[in-house]
Formats: C-alpha cells, structure tokens, sequence
C-alpha cells in the first residue's frame, strides 16, 4: 500500500465584489516516504543480490493435502499458517530489514531468517563468523525463530565452470576430499547457538547456474551430498535440518535423479518462480517434475516440503500468480517459505510490482485476525486503520487577498495551520 501525498486545500470567499478564491498547496513530510518507487530496491541491489543466492531457472506434513492442481480446494481449520520469511539482504543489512516487512505487513512478524553464504571461496563456505552473528542473534532472541542457510558445495559456485571439471570436483567430494570444510561450518553454527538451522544444501542442482550441480555426475553428486551431511551432522550438539531444494522443473536432468536418500534429507524444497513468460499457474503445477511432483514425492518419502525461494519473474507484476502461489503454500502447509524480496522477484523492496505486493499485503498481513485466510467478504466491523509509523510535519499556508480586498475587509492574508491529523 503507498502512502499518498498530502493535499491541503483552503479556500477563501470575499464579499462586495465577492469571487470564489482558492488556494491550494501540496506538501510530503520530510520523514514520509515519497512514494512505493522510491522506497523499492533496484534491479538486483549488490547490496542484496547473495553471492550464490537466487538465480532462478527453468500438510503440517507434506501428505496432509492432495497435491491437486491450481485450485485452493478445502482448507483446513485454524490459522496455524507456515513459518514464513523472506530474502532481504545477505549480510547485516538483510537482518535490519525483517522488521521493516514486519510493519509492512501490519504487525505480523516474520519467523524466519534466511541467508547465502558466499560461494566463491572455502574459507566463505566454512562461514565466517562476522558474517552468521548478526542472523544468529536474531535468531537466538525468540523461541519461535528459524534460521535458514544456503550452503554451496563447492567454491567457485558461479565461475561457469564446465561439465568436465564439475565432475572432476564432484568426484573428489565423493571421496571425501572437501569433509572438513563442512564440518568447520556445522561446528561454528553450534558455537554461534544456531544448532536447529535448516541448511539449504546445494540448491537447484538440477541447473546449470551453479557448480554445486547434478547432471555431470549424478552418483558422485549423491555420494557428496551423503558426505557432507554425515560430516555436519558429526558435531557435538548439532540439530540440522537438511532441505534438498530443486528448481521448479526438469532443466537439465530430472531432480529425482540427484535424491540421496532418505536418511540424509529432512526437507524437500522448491525453487519456484514466475516463469518462463506465459506460464499459467496451472502449468507449473502440473508441469513434469512440477509443483505437483515435489508434493507428491514428498509424501511418498514422508519428508516436510518448503519453498525457500519463490516470486514473481518473466511475467512481471503478477498478482494472480501471487494470489495462486500463497492459496498453494496455504493448502500444502510447508515447514516454511521465503520470498526473494528484490527486483524483479520481490513486493516490499520492489515498486514495480505493486499490484502483486497488495495481493501479499492482504494474504499475509496480520492473519491472527482474519477469521478465514481468503476472505472475500467482510465478516465483522471494519477495523480503525492502524497509526502510521510516519508523523507529517505540521504546515502552514496563507492566503494573500490581495490589497484591495485586504483594505475593504481591514484583514491581514488568511493563514492557515495543518497539524498532520486528518481525522481518521
């Protein structure tokens, strides 16, 4: 929702030779902001584009729903909605603005924390601490909070290194070569207090964007993916969760040709953006290896499902794709789901979608008080909207009569005082 210019208008009427006189002037409070544009990030901030974070491509429990396809169909009872989050920044500056989404969105609060780590280099993908204290102190001050990491599996992640010399990389992970690196990681994340984090592990590896990918050697890739849990999950009082997390599609090779296998995943996600240009919601329900398929795979492997990346794309501003995707998340109940909240993907830190952020508003803002997650008609009194959180500056304005009149009528120039209340 933007925030409107101020418009005060004063309007003055003389006698005699009487006319209608108008004044009317336009004022923004220094500390207001100026309108959804220029709040919003732009294409791919560097401050918040993640080294290795999105590039998209191509029930309580996962069984709880009938995958279905693009309809809501029967919700269930209560307003037990999945813990959400969203993508606003890698670093400190993405902690910061969790709590401005949580006035954006009216007061609800966001539960969950998520972050890439850089995968340009072993000593990143270790994890530094500098980089993982402000998120784990975020995550410490409250109970209900969830800390969710991308982890590369190899360095070098978005070099564009060819298949040859992945496979050579995966082959060397496969035989144990890069352990200790992730237990370096799984020991600092238990020494920063953020034992239960969900680790994102080498994220649509069904692609080509990444080095951490499957199609030069899916057994190799596989066995990797074994030794690196085992080795995190090797660390005095770790509580990891391991979300294996495609993208949407079959790219190039199917994702169920990279499962590991059920005792090193806890989690079965998705990747899922608007795309490509064209695509109904429908579609990439139903699509191979779609959303469909991952619920449907889920079930069968008794496994969570989540989505920590999904948003608008190749059809822009897409409020029905928004409005689809959230009814999707509310049915299927996910343990959790993040937006990427920067353009072109985003609502809050984008002003170009502003159509689909207002279908965001209205789904997820403040949901403890709606009495059914879609509501379509009222079903009580209307609420008194809430205090902005920005206070107008008082103005002033007069209006000049003009000497003639200002004589005839013995007056000085009408002045008037606006007090940044509006009555509402």
């Amino acid at each position: 929702m933007s925030h409107r210019r101020l418009v005060l208008t004063g309007t003055c009427i003389g006698a005699v030779t009487a006319g209608l006189l108008v004044a009317t002037t336009t004022t923004t409070p220094e500390n207001a902001p100026r309108d959804a544009q220029a709040l919003s990030a732009v294409q791919r901030p560097p401050d918040q584009a993640p080294a290795g974070g999105p590039a998209p491509v191509g029930g309580a429990s996962a069984g709880r729903a009938d995958p279905g396809d693009d309809e809501p169909g029967e919700e269930e009872d209560g307003l037990d909605l999945p813990d959400f989050g969203a993508f606003l920044g890698s670093g400190p500056e993405g902690v910061r603005r969790i709590e401005k989404l949580e006035k954006w969105l009216d007061g609800r609060e966001p539960t969950v924390g998520h972050t890439y780590l850089p995968g340009d280099l072993w000593v990143n993908i270790e994890g530094k601490r500098r980089f993982l204290e402000p998120w784990a102190e975020w995550t410490r001050e409250k109970d209900d909070r969830m800390f969710v990491l991308n982890v590369p599996m190899l360095e070098r992640n978005e070099d564009d290194l060819p298949d040859e010399a992945v496979d050579h990389l995966l082959r060397a992970g496969a035989r144990g070569h890069f352990d200790h690196h992730f237990r370096r990681l799984g020991e600092r994340l238990v020494d920063l207090g953020v034992e239960e984090t969900v680790v994102v592990l080498g994220w649509e590896m069904n692609g080509t964007t990444y080095t951490s990918r499957c199609a030069p050697n899916p057994e190799a890739w596989k066995t990797y993916w074994r030794n690196i849990v085992s080795a995190m999950r090797s660390v005095p009082g770790q509580d990891f969760e391991f979300d294996f997390a495609p993208a949407r599609g079959e790219d190039a090779i199917a994702w169920t040709k990279c499962y590991p296998g059920d005792p090193y995943v806890d989690i079965i996600g998705m990747d899922s953006y608007d795309q490509p240009p064209g695509t109904s919601f429908r579609e990439q329900v139903n699509q191979p290896y779609g959303l469909k398929k991952q619920v449907e795979f889920a079930r069968e492997h008794d496994k969570e499902i989540s989505y920590p990346e999904w948003g608008l794309f190749r059809d822009g501003d897409n409020p029905e794709y928004m409005r689809k995707m959230l009814e999707w998340i509310r049915r299927h109940d996910p343990e959790y789901h993040t937006i990427t909240d920067y353009c072109p993907h985003g609502v809050m830190q984008c002003g170009t979608n502003p159509e689909s952020s207002d279908v965001f508003r209205e789904l997820m803002a403040d949901v403890a008080e709606l009495p059914d997650p879609f509501p379509t008609t009222p079903t009580g009194p209307e609420q008194e909207p809430d205090v902005p959180w920005w206070k107008p500056e008082p103005v002033e304005f007069c209006v000049d009569l003009g000497d003639w009149i200002q004589d005839l009528l013995d007056t000085e120039p009408l002045c008037f005082k606006f007090d940044g209340d509006l009555g509402l």
